[in-house]
């Protein structure tokens, strides 16, 4: 399977590729960046050096179908939307590991995330990508949208007590910390100041 990286020099991105490049079924054929178009993905991504001789390119939607059968887009939060719409609409499988497209109503981004969803139909075509729980569906599915790690941990924690009918889902109060790069590797005032601050 020849797989493409969109957004492969940040920390989702070389995570995404780490374990990528030692699968036995993957070849790595196109990784971009905006940043280091030209560059070797070992200078930026020093863990995967002696695994490829990739260099980034930019993200050029033709060539990416040509050579990928399937795609990950590791853009951050609210820059996936017309990536992952043009890759979908040129026939490409799209693992997307955004925010854009893990919520089906699009009245909810507006409500957590600020911004209105540019492409609210696609929505419905998105697969909630955590394979305990939707294996089968993810399997046959051209858009999968893979949940972040609050939401990854409080869902495997709590889909047993549901399916079990062991709780009341009216009462479910889930209290999730993160450190403060979890958001990206972008500098940011939450680095500073990390002692006795907790913000939503």
């Amino acid at each position: 399977m020849k797989v493409g990286v969109v957004g492969a020099s940040g920390y989702v991105g070389g995570e995404t590729l780490r374990l990528l490049v030692n699968h036995p079924d993957v070849e790595i054929a196109m990784v971009t960046s905006r940043q280091h178009v030209g560059e070797y993905l070992h200078r930026i991504q020093p863990s995967l050096k002696g695994f490829t001789d990739l260099t980034f390119s930019e993200l050029d939607y033709d060539k990416m179908t040509d050579k990928c059968d399937i795609v990950f887009t590791a853009v951050p939060h609210g820059t996936a939307t017309e990536i992952v719409k043009a890759l979908y609409d040129r026939g490409l499988k799209v693992i997307d590991l955004s925010a854009d497209y893990r919520l089906h109503n699009a009245a909810d981004y507006d409500k957590w995330y600020g911004w209105e969803h540019p492409h609210p139909d696609y929505l419905s075509k998105s697969v909630f990508g955590i394979p305990e729980l939707h294996r089968d569906a993810i399997k046959k599915a051209q858009l999968v949208s893979c949940p972040g790690c609050m939401a990854v941990t409080s869902t495997l924690a709590i889909a047993p007590l549901i399916r079990h009918d062991l709780i009341d889902v009216e009462h479910i109060i889930v209290d999730s910390k993160i450190g403060s790069s979890g958001a990206g590797s972008g500098s940011g005032t939450a680095h500073a100041m990390r002692a006795g601050v907790i913000r939503p």
